[in-house]
């Protein structure tokens, strides 16, 4: 059963045992009907803006969402195929508990990013991404960074610090993500991208299947997030590459009757050019391709990890997540560990008020910051 959980370091949380699966159709339980309606960014980050940053084909542009004027910066890292949008409720939490700004970005390839070849997503290219943004954004003298990072996100977050591309960096927080299981999960992790619907009804929908499936366990950041893992497809609904889809039930190509009556014959025309009217939503970022580059997010993590020079806050979903590396250096002390028990592998997402407190709590002790003036931690 923990095997399973830890499918979802490159993605989301698999559908549970008794969830909504795809193919199938949505009942709604008895009661109140459950809003799953988009939430904007604007509800939680101040600022929105597009990066942009020289390379050698010309310039890529990243999306970067950003709150607070003072204090130090908690630059964000989001997980494989999710955004920068899957920090949005933790930011507004954090925001409320210390001093500090908050920069979420699109990494390569994901959410409004956009890059020249989006193709390359080596954990040396994505590493020098992060500190290509923070020096466009700072330039040579940057504030104080802690950089967060998660799953795939916390991987790059390793790799960014070590690789000393965020010279002002104060301290390191990885989000469930450990080399051992990272490691065992790889090689059922196709079968699960498989599994998953390739195309939903409408974001409603998306938002809906991410809930049931238990990939994001909290409403209100599923709303918000979401939007950062799906996009609209041009491909008419009525197409057979769509059919393993989301919406009221499976969406199926309608056959025409050779022998049918002229004014049936008119209204399934009429019918059919609305479907393709229709949009569809689809995965932003297709994982499957990106394989041969899971190992090298993974491989030698937690030495990299245990090397880094900064204060470091490990928070997992469960204890039994330390492989032998980490459980070594968790007695040795050698960095802060905290299980935040009762969430899926978005920890963040799921529990963003226990995120937020360990993270605060984790920085005004090493003084890094302060609490508000009015917050009771």
């Amino acid at each position: 059963m923990e095997k399973q959980l830890h499918l979802n370091l490159l993605a989301s949380r698999p559908p549970m045992a008794g969830g909504f699966q795809s193919g199938s159709k949505m009942k709604m339980g008895p009661g109140r009907k459950r809003d799953f309606s988009p939430l904007p960014w604007s509800q939680y980050f101040e600022t929105m803006e597009d990066v942009e940053v020289e390379n050698e084909n010309g310039k890529d542009i990243f999306r970067i969402y950003c709150s607070g004027s003072h204090g130090p910066v908690l630059l964000l890292l989001h997980g494989g195929g999710h955004s920068a949008l899957s920090w949005a409720v933790f930011t507004a939490v954090i925001f409320s508990r210390i001093n500090c700004r908050v920069v979420a970005m699109d990494l390569r390839a994901h959410g409004d990013t956009r890059v020249k070849n989006p193709d390359d997503l080596s954990a040396d290219t994505m590493a020098k991404d992060i500190g290509k943004v923070v020096e466009a954004l700072y330039g040579e003298n940057p504030p104080p960074i802690m950089i967060i990072g998660h799953s795939m996100g916390g991987a790059i977050a390793v790799h960014t610090a070590t690789a000393n591309h965020i010279p002002s960096l104060l301290g390191l927080c990885v989000i469930d993500v450990v080399e051992g299981t990272a490691m065992d999960a790889l090689n059922s992790m196709q079968n699960f991208l498989r599994s998953r619907p390739k195309t939903f009804k409408s974001l409603e929908n998306a938002i809906e299947w991410s809930v049931k499936s238990g990939q994001i366990r909290n409403m209100e950041s599923a709303r918000v997030s979401m939007g950062g893992q799906v996009k609209k497809c041009e491909e008419s609904t009525s197409s057979p590459s769509v059919s393993n889809s989301i919406g009221e039930g499976i969406i199926e190509e309608e056959e025409e009757e050779e022998a049918e009556e002229e004014s049936n014959k008119k209204r399934m025309k009429e019918d059919d050019q609305e479907i393709k009217k229709e949009s569809v939503f689809t995965w932003r970022v297709e994982l499957s391709k990106t394989e041969k580059y899971w190992e090298g997010w993974f491989r030698g993590l937690s030495a990299l990890f245990l090397t880094c020079p900064v204060p470091k806050l490990l928070l997992l979903a469960g204890v039994d997540r330390l492989d032998k590396d980490l459980t070594i250096g968790q007695m040795q002390g050698k960095f802060q560990m905290q299980v935040l028990p009762q969430c899926g592998h978005a920890v963040h997402e799921d529990a963003p008020e226990k995120v937020a407190d360990a993270l605060a709590t984790f920085m005004v002790r090493h003084k890094f910051t302060e609490f508000k003036e009015g917050y009771l931690c």
